[in-house]
């Protein structure tokens, strides 16, 4: 579960739209941590995104999701049990969790509190320059902060999936006021870089992301599809919720 919280809260961060494909590779870092006496090593995943007209897709070894906003659908593909799930947007991702997970994650993502600052700071990451915004999220009392690095200067229009995620993901499955949503707004350009640490069940968590490429290229039909072969579940199971 903490996995797709984490998923979540940085494709939020993250999504931008447009009328060509666009390539994004980025690079995720994951410190070691313990949690519920099981110790996780760290760990570094490269993903690769792809933006098209009105589709996204997210690809990583273990995991993809795919969003087509005409069909008003998020897939989420587990490439290690060769399953996948429909989700229908606006998203409540509650309805395909067990039960007993579902009611923890509302209340996990309920009254969810957000503020966002500009601080001014900029630096180059790569090729773009990136302004600094400091972010500060509570879940259930448990502090979050990130550090997000976003910039204007992208070869794609940033803005047109602000509005989409926030109503379709954001507000609905992170259950966020308005007055949280108006703080994601003052967030300009696409998140080149992010910095995040967080304490989730005694845990200290703290996760980097870098994006190391962003270019033009043709997007094969496997891009925004399911594998062949993989079988179509209805909800997560308890062992998906492990992973």
């Amino acid at each position: 579960m903490k996995k797709l919280v984490l998923i979540l809260i940085l494709l939020v961060f993250t999504f931008s739209f447009l009328t060509a494909d666009v390539y994004i590779k980025q690079k995720t870092h994951t410190d070691a941590f313990k949690m519920m006496n099981q110790e996780q090593p760290a760990k570094d995943v490269i993903s690769e995104q792809w933006i098209g007209d009105n589709k996204f897709a997210s690809h990583s070894k273990d995991q993809s999701i795919i969003i087509d906003t005409n069909k008003k659908v998020l897939i989420m593909i587990n490439h290690i049990t060769k399953t996948y799930i429909f989700m229908t947007l606006p998203l409540d991702i509650s309805k395909y969790m067990p039960e007993q997970i579902a009611q923890m994650m509302k209340q996990m993502m309920g009254n969810l509190a957000m503020t966002v600052k500009s601080t001014g700071e900029t630096k180059m990451i790569g090729k773009w320059k990136c302004n600094r915004y400091d972010m500060t999220m509570t879940v259930m009392g448990m502090p979050m902060n990130l550090i997000s690095w976003a910039s204007t200067d992208v070869p794609f229009d940033w803005e047109k999936i602000g509005a989409l995620m926030l109503e379709s993901v954001a507000k609905i499955q992170m259950n966020l006021n308005e007055a949280s949503i108006n703080e994601m707004k003052k967030v300009k350009g696409y998140t080149i870089a992010t910095e995040m640490t967080m304490n989730m069940m005694g845990a200290k968590m703290s996760v980097k992301m870098i994006t190391l490429e962003i270019s033009n290229k043709p997007a094969g039909p496997e891009v925004y599809s399911v594998p062949p072969g993989y079988t179509k579940k209805d909800k997560m199971s308890m062992e998906d919720m492990k992973k």
